[in-house]
């Protein structure tokens, strides 16, 4: 199948951010004296891609919806600043793959993360050039399959050219939800079996394989 419009997902698909947004995390919690033990990276894989207030109810039970609003406003504040100046890890070959693909298809991204997160990325490793449009859950405040079918209209894309890139059981359901196909990236944070969620790729630059 050939694709023209490549609808990316952002953490555990084009970047690794959890040792930079971790050290926050923490800081805030500890600060607020919220958790006894200061949080892992890997603790936080389990999270990556679900809704920031769905986040702070599981680590800490029985927080109330004042305290998740002023922790979570502190955290986003935050985020964005330091990702914008320190970045995350971005997996093998994105940088490149990204630019060879803007070259002959229309890239997006939509994330369910806070506003001012996807920016944070473009601006910091200067990709703003590369994408048409992006929507996160931040802005709108709906849940991921809507902000697909957002950009899908606000861009006139239709469904036989375009294709969802994730990692999570939430990115199939939302590609699925709105009929677009779907290309798992196996290396991120999902714990899907690629038997069972075909294409796959192992690595970011397999993508011009199934494209």
């Amino acid at each position: 199948m050939s694709y023209k419009n490549l609808i990316f997902d952002l953490d555990g698909t084009l970047w690794d951010p959890r040792a930079t947004i971790i050290k926050i995390w923490n800081e805030v919690l500890t600060k607020h004296q919220l958790i006894k033990r200061e949080l892992k990276p890997e603790d936080m894989d389990q999270y990556m891609g679900l809704l920031f207030a769905d986040i702070l109810k599981d680590i800490i039970p029985g927080i109330s919806d004042e305290q998740i609003q002023d922790i979570l406003l502190e955290i986003v504040q935050k985020e964005n600043k330091v990702l914008h100046t320190q970045g995350g890890i971005l997996y093998e070959g994105v940088a490149e793959t990204l630019r060879t693909l803007a070259k002959t298809h229309s890239l997006f991204i939509v994330s369910n993360c806070q506003d001012g997160y996807i920016e944070a990325f473009l601006e910091h490793y200067q990709f703003n050039d590369l994408f048409v449009d992006i929507e996160s859950h931040g802005r709108t405040k709906k849940p991921k399959s809507e902000n697909i079918q957002l950009i899908m209209e606000r861009n006139n894309l239709s469904v036989e050219n375009s294709v969802y890139i994730g990692d999570t059981q939430t990115d199939y359901d939302s590609a699925t939800s709105n009929n677009l196909s779907f290309i798992f990236c196996e290396y991120g944070f999902g714990k899907l079996s690629p038997d069972d969620y075909k294409p796959s790729v192992s690595m970011f630059s397999d993508l011009k394989d199934f494209i």
